[in-house]
């Protein structure tokens, strides 16, 4: 479908001061909420705040989610967010407020955010949604806010709404598909199906020792054991793992020799009753960034995790 004739409408509302970002989305949240339709809001927390305020007694009737905790990988925004409430109302127009960028955002996370403002436009291709995503023009650089033009077909920028003339989602989708630079200080360990246990245990292991905290070391393992096993099933079977610190946070980096085709994959909710392929969308709702890079040499996967405060790798 062209975004013309497909029924989900995608747009990015520019705003640059807290009149303006109310302006654009509380008659959006009001005109769903007259017409009976669902409706939501992922915003950060100091739009959060806003809404609720603006929206007075309707803001009960509508589905608040600060995006700083629920969207803190963007990887799990479709699935967990965007997806889980339109799939909560099915056969109904939903409208949703989703805002994945704000400043603050890391340079490690920023390429995510694009994919996945990217990517939202084949996730809900064919289905009756509108998704309209804010941008602060007085914070966000102009990389950002040309990347919103590319993966939002519809602009709205002072009340005033326009096509966008530089549409090109896939294009985004391909550029920040970038290899990664290579790690410093990282430990690693090379695997084959034999020592899926052993990739599993080192990599856990070590990030103990970095300063990872004990309550998301069952998380951890059990990414490591996800990719490591995806490498082994699909990946050419043997790969490498490695895991090292890095601002704050432990990372642990996963590749193989195989192709990872569909830029979707760990980013659709499972269908009930699925057996299998659920291994990169727990990978995304446990981890707090996964990045992908992907080409005809391999596949890497690179997972990030907070350090305790005061661990001798943040020290």
């Amino acid at each position: 479908m062209t975004p013309a004739t497909d029924p989900f409408v995608h747009p990015a509302l520019f705003y640059a001061d807290e009149d303006a970002y109310l302006a654009g989305t509380v008659p959006f949240m009001e005109a769903g909420l007259a017409a009976d339709e669902p409706v939501a809001a992922a915003v950060p927390g100091e739009n959060l705040a806003l809404l609720r305020k603006a929206l007075g007694r309707h803001a009960e009737r509508v589905r608040l989610l600060d995006m700083q905790e629920a969207g803190r990988n963007p990887g799990r925004i479709i699935p967990r967010v965007l997806r889980a409430f339109a799939d909560a109302h099915p056969g109904r127009h939903v409208r949703i407020i989703g805002e994945p960028i704000w400043q603050g955002r890391s340079d490690a996370e920023y390429p995510a955010c694009a994919q996945h403002e990217a990517l939202i436009n084949h996730a809900f291709s064919g289905r009756t949604a509108t998704i309209l995503c804010p941008y602060d023009t007085s914070r966000l650089d102009e990389r950002v806010l040309a990347d919103a033009h590319a993966t939002h077909p519809l602009l709205i920028e002072d009340g005033a709404e326009r096509a966008s003339d530089a549409y090109a989602p896939d294009r985004v989708v391909a550029d920040y598909n970038v290899s990664f630079s290579s790690p410093s200080g990282a430990r690693e360990l090379a695997y084959d199906a034999d020592l899926l246990p052993d990739a599993r245990n080192f990599a856990t292991d070590h990030a103990a020792a970095l300063g990872l905290a004990a309550e998301r070391r069952d998380d951890f393992a059990l990414v490591v054991a996800e990719l490591t096993t995806n490498s082994v099933v699909h990946g050419g079977g043997t790969g490498t793992v490695r895991v090292w610190a890095e601002a704050g946070q432990v990372v642990c980096e996963v590749q193989d020799g195989g192709l990872l085709s569909d830029p979707l994959a760990g980013r659709r909710p499972a269908a009930p009753g699925q057996i299998g392929g659920r291994g990169l969308l727990l990978v995304n709702y446990l981890s707090d960034l996964v990045r992908v890079h992907t080409d005809r040499r391999g596949t890497t996967v690179r997972c990030w995790f907070p350090l305790l405060p005061g661990s001798p790798a943040t020290a």
